[in-house]
């Protein structure tokens, strides 16, 4: 028999573990926007309200990747099966930029087809959880990892791993998942060079480490631009934003940008008309 005094008791107790646990995640809200950033502590996703990004007419040199990585988006926010996609290469090429303009270009042919969802390098433990939680929303995700790389001593990429391919679950259908990296397999080479010489099984240790990037169904190399690429980047910039500059000042001033950066880009484009329009007194802003 449970007396009276031992029921309350045992109430009170019941009372005070349920305050103790911490209260449950708020349902994402996908309807909120066309992008967010995922932030792992609150659970929640943020929203954004407009992607920093340029119009994708605008990324020179890059025609056949872009191509690829368009019709590879457009099947999965048709809910066709799509490849998840590693963009690796050459920095300030326009990795992350392609990813963003390809997901503006399809939202503005089809409003609200796809939402873009940034998850940081440094949150990709918490992949799981948040793919578990998008597989309930319904709404096509492209999932968005940038700058993503593995140092010696890191275990996260094991769970990227399963969620990519191979775990049980593996990725919900609705959920698609593009990533850039300046490394083709994600690993430092001194990091594979490593487990080469003091691994008992090298071939078995450098397979572990490198396997992560073959659960990428689509590779994408962005390599180092010429100069004549270089220069239509700029030229289409400052068409673009309308730019009032004679050519050959043009041409003059952007050669001799790249010089002083040491490098030709498409990120070192960008940065010189950012320049110019200041010194003009025009908008970039689209």
């Amino acid at each position: 028999m449970i007396t009276s005094d031992l029921y309350s008791m045992l109430l009170r107790l019941v009372g005070a573990v349920e305050r103790l646990a911490p209260p449950a995640p708020p349902a994402l809200d996908l309807g909120a926007a066309d992008a967010f950033v995922w932030e792992p502590q609150k659970e929640e996703l943020r929203p954004v309200e407009k992607v920093a990004g340029v119009p994708l007419e605008l990324l020179v040199g890059i025609d056949r990747v872009r191509d690829i990585l368009l019709a590879n988006t457009e099947r999965f926010a048709a809910g066709r099966p799509a490849n998840n996609a590693l963009l690796w290469g050459a920095r300030g090429m326009g990795k992350s930029s392609l990813i963003k303009a390809i997901h503006g270009r399809i939202n503005a042919a089809r409003p609200g087809a796809l939402v873009l969802i940034e998850i940081h390098r440094e949150d990709i433990d918490h992949l799981p959880k948040l793919l578990a939680r998008l597989a309930e929303s319904g709404r096509r995700c492209l999932l968005f990892c940038d700058d993503l790389s593995f140092d010696a001593g890191e275990t996260s990429y094991k769970s990227l791993k399963a969620v990519l391919e191979g775990g049980i679950e593996g990725r919900p259908d609705s959920v698609l998942f593009y990533a850039t990296s300046n490394r083709r397999h994600l690993m430092p080479r001194e990091m594979i060079d490593n487990e080469r010489s003091t691994a008992i099984h090298p071939g078995e240790a450098v397979e572990e480490k490198v396997s992560l990037s073959d659960r990428f169904g689509l590779w994408l190399g962005f390599h180092a631009c010429s100069q004549d690429d270089y220069l239509a980047m700029v030229q289409g910039y400052a068409r673009h934003y309308r730019i009032a500059i004679e050519p050959d000042r043009l041409r003059r001033e952007a050669l001799e940008w790249a010089q002083t950066r040491g490098a030709r880009s498409g990120r070192v484009a960008w940065q010189y008309v950012q320049d110019l329009a200041g010194r003009e007194d025009r908008s970039v802003e689209a």
